[in-house]
């Protein structure tokens, strides 16, 4: 993994980066370590793909929706989402910090027939593939980085004109501290404890601040709430805890 020639700061953590690499056999075991994000994964696509479709004049629900569009996955870990946005007829390519993560979505995405680029490498890497990309995805990764601003400067540069960002994360909230940190990691048991800081979840207005001077404008903030009945997640105006955000760039 290069460091960033321009700077020489680096978004990756490194406690972050060790933690995650630790998990990575479990990242296709619906029922290990990422068990959440398998659950999450139908709320997050569904919300992309309807997104996208609107912004690039796509049928949701049509064969291969995304054809033709250039997708980044930055912190991709083991390929939860790059494999159905291919499916969704998108070009994707993967990136992430640990060298682990994108060994096992390598060999997923071989064994799955998918042609996915992937690589070990961080967005301040990618400084030569500026204006690249139609699409950004930071799902569920800003709450991991060491530097919010850079890591979102980095992403956003490499957005095309009227390309668009997709984000998820925590917001820095107490409900989100009894729920996706105490609640999630030492009650329930669904994550490995100290999974999550809850001084680095992000407040929407944080995202917005850090995106703004990059030409990246949020325009839909929706909330992804769990119904325990059902056991699901859902799309919801609640964006107390759980967050998805769509920024335009101008």
């Amino acid at each position: 993994m290069n460091a960033n020639a321009d700077t020489g700061t680096s978004t990756a953590s490194p406690d972050e980066v060790a933690r995650f690499s630790a998990m990575a056999d479990a990242w296709w075991d619906p029922t290990g370590d990422f068990r959440p994000l398998h659950q999450l994964n139908p709320v997050r696509l569904e919300f992309i793909r309807d997104h996208l479709a609107k912004r690039f004049g796509r049928d949701p629900l049509g064969d291969k929706p995304l054809k033709g569009l250039s997708v980044i996955d930055i912190g991709c870990g083991g390929g939860l989402l790059c494999e159905p946005m291919t499916r969704l007829g998108a070009n994707v390519t993967g990136i992430d910090a640990g060298e682990k993560n994108i060994a096992i979505a390598r060999l997923h995405a071989e064994q799955s027939g998918l042609d996915i680029d992937y690589r070990h490498q961080l967005p301040e890497d990618l400084s030569h593939e500026k204006g690249r990309y139609d699409v950004v995805l930071n799902m569920e990764v800003v709450e991991h980085v060491a530097d919010l601003d850079v890591f979102l400067t980095a992403s956003a540069g490499l957005l095309k004109p009227n390309g668009v960002m997709v984000l998820s994360t925590i917001n820095r909230t107490l409900k989100a501290l009894a729920l996706a940190k105490i609640g999630a990691e030492y009650i329930l048991r669904w994550l490995p404890i100290g999974t999550h800081d809850w001084r680095k979840f992000v407040k929407p207005s944080e995202l917005a601040r850090g995106l703004r001077p990059s030409g990246v404008e949020l325009s839909d903030l929706s909330g992804m709430s769990y119904n325990p009945l059902h056991d699901e997640w859902r799309i919801s105006r609640d964006i107390d805890v759980n967050y998805l955000a769509f920024g335009e760039k101008k």
